[in-house]
């Protein structure tokens, strides 16, 4: 890992990545470290190594080379756009930029989660 967190930091990160899960219905993965090779193809590696990769979202930072990757499963691109996508990368990178880390993924997987809610649907008694 390109850069350690404080174990409040890691505590507060898992915090967020529980709660998107709950509000999602998918898992979510964080990698902070330098990406080897091409940085979507290493992404795209590591969400395939995930358990359960078709309902899996990855965010993958690489602060030294200031790359971000999102790389989301085929059940998860059935409800999370790729506008929304940009936008939680955008989000992190104004808050990677502040110096913010931690909370930079924390808002990111945070909008992510938001995004990838199955849509309410109405059941209607006949």
């Amino acid at each position: 890992m390109a850069r350690e967190f404080t174990a409040t930091q890691r505590a507060s990160l898992d915090q967020a990545i529980r709660s998107a899960e709950r509000v999602s219905r998918c898992e979510f993965s964080v990698f902070v470290g330098t990406s080897e090779g091409d940085p979507r193809q290493f992404a795209e590696r590591l969400h395939a190594a995930l358990s359960t990769p078709a309902r899996s979202v990855l965010v993958m930072v690489d602060p030294v080379a200031r790359l971000i990757e999102v790389v989301t499963g085929s059940e998860v691109r059935r409800v999370l756009s790729d506008q929304e996508v940009a936008l939680a990368v955008l989000e992190m990178r104004t808050e990677f930029a502040g110096g913010d880390l931690v909370r930079g993924l924390r808002r990111g997987v945070t909008m992510l989660a938001m995004g990838a809610r199955a849509p309410r649907t109405l059941h209607a008694e006949a």
